[in-house]
């Protein structure tokens, strides 16, 4: 870490108000953050006869074009270009994303002005999805070193015909700390919440025997769930299957926690339906990110980057996330989810 980074998290660490430490002992910390951001349809214009993209090239119902393309990634690398920039002048370390068409569109977003110099790599495999999409990861090889990643392929035992997004995983060296990265982007609620539930109740218990299997090498792994769950964080697709709970000083055995539910309670919205603000967008996390002494690398918040630029401001969805397209019709905004981010801390 470098002196103007340290200064940062010194600063920090008087702003935050640092849990357990005295104004007297109050020191330097090292800030890790980890964002996830569903990016609403990053395609681009060139026809895959394998996805279901129509909609998104010159001829299709988008008239989705060269100049368009362009400036969504110019749009989409402004946001993340200001995520946690208040906090660590660096942003993110690592990103988790979702609603992209393939490896290609997130090697010209890292590329565009607003991030290039951060020197994002990327993590990506196809997933079957039927309109295309997938998820993928970002990270900044100078604080994040993947040493292994797969891709794990959401199941339904009743319906074999079934199939969403694989879910990604990707461990590797946080600031020389071992660390966990699962990217999901769970079935929609397409046909009515409770008949799509089947769907999300898969991908919950798959991303739950994923986070098992590292858990079983190590007690006390690291690891990061983070996606747009289509659920939200009192659902029971979270709650029961994936076992995630919003009280970090009563988990059960077992338990994982689940910071965006305070926020879901709160009114704090990732994305809106019908006028209701809730949170589809969320970072879970298991018990070795909880904070003790700070030694290590540990959690201290979560946060929605709800930035006033990436709100609709006026007529029937202010306050709503200031989409890319809306009921068919360009808009030349960001997406219709706001971006999430956990800060990690760890006394330099």
């Amino acid at each position: 870490m470098n002196k103007h980074l340290l200064l940062t998290f010194l600063l920090l660490a008087f702003g935050l108000g640092i849990n357990h430490v005295s104004a007297q002992e109050q020191q330097a910390y090292k800030v890790g953050l980890v964002g996830f951001y569903n990016l609403e349809n990053l395609f681009d214009t060139i026809n895959d006869p394998n996805k279901d993209d129509e909609e998104f090239l010159p001829q299709g119902g988008n008239q989705w074009n060269t100049e368009k393309y362009n400036a969504k990634l110019h749009n989409m690398a402004y946001a993340i270009s200001t995520i946690g920039t208040d906090i660590s002048p660096d942003g993110l370390a690592v990103l988790g994303v979702s609603e992209i068409e393939n490896r290609t569109v997130l090697e010209d977003l890292v590329l565009q002005p607003e991030i290039k110099d951060r020197n994002y790599q990327v993590v990506h495999y196809e997933s079957p999805d039927r309109r295309g999409v997938d998820v993928g990861l970002l990270y900044n090889p100078k604080y994040f070193k993947p040493t292994n990643s797969k891709s794990y392929r959401t199941v339904v035992p009743d319906d074999p015909d079934f199939i969403t997004r694989d879910q990604l995983v990707v461990s590797g060296l946080f600031d020389g700390e071992m660390m966990h990265f699962i990217v999901m982007h769970w079935p929609s609620r397409y046909g009515g919440e409770k008949r799509s539930l089947p769907g999300r109740v898969a991908a919950a218990t798959l991303c739950r025997h994923i986070a098992d299997s590292i858990l079983n090498e190590d007690a006390n792994a690291k690891i990061i769930m983070m996606g747009d769950y289509n659920d939200y964080p009192d659902n029971k697709s979270v709650t029961k299957y994936l076992r995630a709970t919003g009280d970090m000083s009563n988990l059960g055995e077992g338990e994982f926690f689940n910071p965006m539910y305070d926020l879901h309670k709160k009114g704090i919205g990732t994305n809106y339906y019908n006028d209701v603000p809730g949170v589809l967008d969320q970072t879970i996390i298991t018990p070795g990110l909880l904070p003790t002494d700070y030694s290590t690398y540990q959690f201290k918040n979560a946060k929605v980057h709800n930035k006033e630029f990436l709100k609709q401001h006026g007529g029937r969805y202010n306050g709503y996330p200031f989409r890319t397209f809306g009921s068919g019709v360009w808009m030349g905004g960001y997406s219709d989810h706001f971006p999430v981010y956990v800060i990690l801390l760890k006394k330099a």
